[in-house]
């Protein structure tokens, strides 16, 4: 399989949504979790995929038929604990959690299986996507750095979109592509606020520490990439969202399609930006047209957002300027 793409999605859900469309209420049934919304995105680009995760329980013995019916190449291992999922009522045309099972810790032979498993299927795949856990205490962030410095020691591309732990361990072994969103960046104390030149250090900082390659969403404002040592703001068309959730998993796996087809990075990132898009017009996460993305494509722009800033003021200077005043 040429051109393909390992996504790493250790803990998959299964998502229960009811909606009320008319004066029937619907239940739908999918499988969900970051890994599988960037797979289904990369599989309606056009590029195959080969899945890695684990299952395991009740909520396992749904998932996998609803994982298969997705179209990747699916690779099991099977967990003795139950697998999470939630459920969320849309009826009233806003999502109201009714209930939230993250599932079990990874055990340590769990663990081995899984990254054996991923590790020999991405080291046959360009570019591997590592999909963070539903919650961070079910994977170790240890397990990500070493997953990603062996990919990269063999020549793989590493993209991801990760916060907290789980990215300074990815950063500590370098990777290909980062995104991550602003909300992430200041929770982590990796940016003093929102505003741009703030962002733009805090960008700087990412690719000093391991990352080559990085993007900053910004909810409703233009997302920031850092590509070849220059800023740029993201412009795309402004269109009516009908589910909001799921642009930025969107972007991780256009990126990653691009790239695995030998595509070059700022049209990975173009690419990446229409299936953000697109898919928050829709209510299915990880969803949308090929030809439609395509379209959006040539109406994505990459506009310099200015000069590299000057090096980041540490926390001891800022005290002493405040002495000073």
């Amino acid at each position: 399989m040429s051109g393909h793409v390992m996504v790493f999605a250790p803990t998959p859900r299964l998502t229960v949504t009811v909606e009320q469309p008319s004066e029937q209420p619907e239940l739908h049934l999918h499988p969900g979790g970051q890994g599988v919304w960037q797979a289904r995105m990369i599989m309606s680009l056009g590029v195959p995929v080969v899945l890695c995760t684990t299952l395991g329980g009740e909520i396992g013995q749904v998932l996998e038929p609803l994982l298969a019916t997705e179209g990747v190449d699916l690779r099991v291992v099977r967990r003795d604990s139950g697998s999470g999922g939630y459920v969320h009522d849309r009826r009233d045309g806003t999502r109201q959690e009714i209930v939230d099972v993250a599932g079990a810790p990874l055990s340590r032979h769990e663990l081995d299986e899984l990254y054996n498993l991923s590790l020999g299927e991405g080291l046959r795949a360009p570019v591997s996507v590592l999909s963070g856990p539903n919650e961070p205490s079910l994977v170790p962030a240890e397990l990500y750095r070493r997953f990603a410095a062996d990919l990269g020691a063999n020549g793989g591309r590493v993209v991801v979109d990760l916060a907290g732990e789980h990215l300074t361990a990815v950063l500590a072994s370098g990777v290909f592509f980062l995104k991550v969103s602003h909300e992430e960046l200041i929770a982590d104390g990796r940016s003093a606020g929102a505003e741009d030149d703030e962002l733009t250090r805090a960008m700087y900082d990412l690719h000093a520490s391991g990352a080559e390659n990085v993007v900053v969403s910004r909810a409703d404002r233009p997302a920031l990439a850092l590509v070849d040592g220059e800023v740029f703001e993201v412009e795309m068309p402004r269109l009516e969202a009908a589910d909001p959730r799921g642009a930025g998993d969107s972007m991780t796996a256009g990126v990653a399609a691009v790239v695995a087809r030998g595509g070059d990075v700022r049209t990975a990132i173009r690419t990446g930006a229409a299936a953000g898009a697109l898919n928050v017009t829709r209510h299915g996460l990880g969803t949308g047209r090929l030809d439609t993305i395509t379209g959006l494509v040539d109406r994505v722009r990459l506009v310099p957002a200015g000069s590299r800033p000057q090096e980041r003021t540490t926390p001891d200077e800022l005290a002493g300027r405040a002495v000073e005043r």
